[in-house]
């Protein structure tokens, strides 16, 4: 199958080259002529532009930072031709970037106005996930794309959720991912907790990991040095999932509890804590390494 992939990151970068390990004839670009160079030298074909690696596409799959980006590449800007206008008769379009719900849906519109297929598809699982093909992909669209697309997205992740019509992919995401902030943070200020009363870290989490207070974000995610090894504790906070993405997904769940008047004090909340931690160095750093926060700001 021929596909574009556009948003070679590091996210982007593995996904891509986990289709083209599985045969698919995968051809790449970015905005950023590092991660064009980088595919390149990994082994991945790639195009001059986003239209170039689109023309006559029957898969366009698209890892952008923001919705806009996506609607954008989708019809064109300043009178330069869109994805959508290139791409193979009735492409299936597969948008992996997380964005907004009715960003979500506009797209689903737009492809759809155009003659194609359209899915939204975001991802958990972070760039170990991308690079392992591990991810749990999050699906928007009808039932026949989806199992056109079921093919592809195995070959990138291990999960592969249908959540039902266009946009559903992303709001299932944000869900999740305000789910996973304040757990974070509840993990975190447990931690704390856990030092001034003279608990050791191994001994938190042995009952913890084991007990009512197991999540991701303590048995995978774990924000002190030792007891998981391979969390970003132990890389002095490396990304893992920055904070300043974690920072942008909650703003998606802050647009999503305007517009629904959902009562959701917790997850402000997670969107308050995480707006300052982005804004700081934070930004480049695991959002897990909030714990660092939470220490300073402790009496």
């Amino acid at each position: 199958m021929k596909i574009a992939f556009l948003g070679l990151g590091h996210m982007g970068l593995p996904m891509a080259k986990n289709l083209a390990a599985a045969g698919h004839e995968v051809t790449g670009f970015d905005v950023m002529p590092a991660a064009v160079a980088a595919a390149r030298d990994g082994g991945l074909t790639t195009a001059e532009s986003g239209t170039d690696a689109a023309t006559g596409a029957d898969v366009v799959i698209t890892m952008f930072q923001t919705g806009a980006q996506v609607l954008d590449a989708y019809r064109g800007t300043d009178g330069t031709a869109g994805l959508l206008g290139v791409a193979a008769s009735a492409a299936l379009f597969i948008d992996c970037s997380t964005i907004a719900v009715d960003e979500a849906r506009a797209a689903h519109a737009l492809a759809e106005a155009a003659g194609h297929r359209s899915l939204d598809a975001p991802v958990s699982g972070g760039v170990v996930g991308a690079e392992n093909a591990t991810l749990a992909f999050m699906v928007g669209g009808t039932d026949e794309d989806f199992e056109a697309s079921r093919p592809l997205l195995e070959a990138m992740g291990r999960r592969v959720v249908h959540c039902g019509g266009a946009g559903l992919g992303q709001a299932a995401k944000v869900c999740n991912n305000m789910i996973l902030a304040v757990s974070q943070i509840a993990v975190a200020e447990a931690f704390v907790l856990g030092e001034r009363l003279g608990l050791s870290h191994q001994a938190l989490f042995d009952v913890a990991s084991n007990a009512s207070g197991q999540c991701w974000a303590l048995t995978t995610n774990c924000p002190v040095p030792g007891p998981v090894p391979t969390s970003p504790a132990n890389r002095d906070y490396q990304p893992g999932f920055a904070g300043a993405l974690m920072n942008k997904d909650l703003g998606l769940a802050e647009h999503a509890i305007s517009a629904t008047g959902v009562e959701a004090r917790m997850g402000m909340l997670a969107r308050e804590l995480y707006a300052q931690y982005a804004a700081g160095d934070g930004a480049g750093r695991d959002f897990s390494g909030i714990i660092n926060t939470i220490r300073a700001e402790s009496a």
